[in-house]
């Protein structure tokens, strides 16, 4: 799962990225509100850390400005403010939760869970769609008592497409998200780990498939018959 930082505080942010690398996150990292705005309008992040007290531009106003833009990525915002009044302008302002430092580790690292959990529609560490199953603690893609395991980009490219089922995901969205905000990768990486994918939806027998969208991008459909 990729996870955003926005923190100013040197120290903290070195800290932070630590503890959620360790916890087998992919994260990146902005110092700089106008910065960390960019990047969560680019799509490429599963979950955002958003500290209020920042350069240029406020956590508050990153929030309503993403919102406002329709982006859906879940906020937990970090302040050093513990006042109720501003929790409240955190969550009107459309953060999903909100943790005061100092704050314990495990209580970070619960919450991230909980909100990731809710950005994937899973609760049980499984995310379906047809007639396949992605089990992320094993890396597995499954279809009945067919199973087949995945490379990290071939999972990320399915869950991707999972968590935006109905929609088209251009070749651009998926290479942001796949390889990072600010990854030199390019679009025939896509295609190449698109053809991956689909060999192994192939070998478990599924009707789920990949569907391209000429000029478009790609989507995730379910055959009927």
């Amino acid at each position: 799962m990729r996870v955003l930082l926005v923190e100013d505080e040197k120290r903290m942010a070195q800290a932070l990225c630590e503890i959620l690398r360790q916890e087998k996150y992919d994260v990146d990292h902005c110092a700089d509100g106008l910065e960390g705005l960019a990047a969560i309008e680019a799509g490429a992040y599963d979950l955002v850390v958003l500290d209020v007290m920042l350069p240029h531009k406020d956590g508050f106003s990153i929030a309503r400005e993403a919102r406002a833009k329709g982006i859906r990525t879940p906020i937990l915002m970090l302040t050093a403010k513990s006042e109720l009044d501003d929790t409240v302008t955190g969550l009107d302002c459309g953060a999903d939760d909100y943790l005061t430092k100092p704050f314990r580790t495990r209580e970070l690292l619960a919450r991230l869970r909980a909100l990731g959990r809710r950005s994937l529609r899973s609760a049980d560490g499984a995310l379906a769609f047809g007639d396949i199953e992605l089990n992320r603690g094993a890396s597995l893609l499954v279809c009945g008592e067919n199973s087949v395991r995945l490379s990290e980009k071939e999972f990320r490219i399915l869950e991707y497409l999972i968590a935006n089922a109905g929609q088209i995901l251009t070749r651009e969205q998926l290479a942001v998200k796949i390889w990072g905000y600010e990854s030199d990768a390019e679009y025939n990486n896509v295609e190449v780990y698109m053809s991956f994918a689909r060999k192994k939806l192939n070998f478990v027998k599924v009707r789920t498939e990949i569907k391209a969208v000429r000029g478009v991008g790609y989507e995730l459909r379910y055959r009927d018959v």
